[in-house]
């Protein structure tokens, strides 16, 4: 059995390795952008709840 760096089928066609970018967007980074997102505009939510009034009413 030989070893190489591309994976191949059982017939023999090689299979296309997806490779990252180095750049850009990433779904993880988007994932986590979005969570924290939605985590700040529900800690907003609570504290314009708590105070009574919206945030930039001074």
């Amino acid at each position: 059995m030989t070893t190489s760096s591309s994976a191949k089928t059982e017939l023999g066609t090689p299979v296309p390795q997806r490779r990252l970018p180095r750049y850009g967007f990433h779904l993880h980074n988007e994932k986590l952008n979005g969570r924290l997102a939605m985590l700040g505009f529900i800690a907003l939510v609570a504290l314009e709840a708590k105070l009574g009034h919206g945030l930039l009413v001074w």
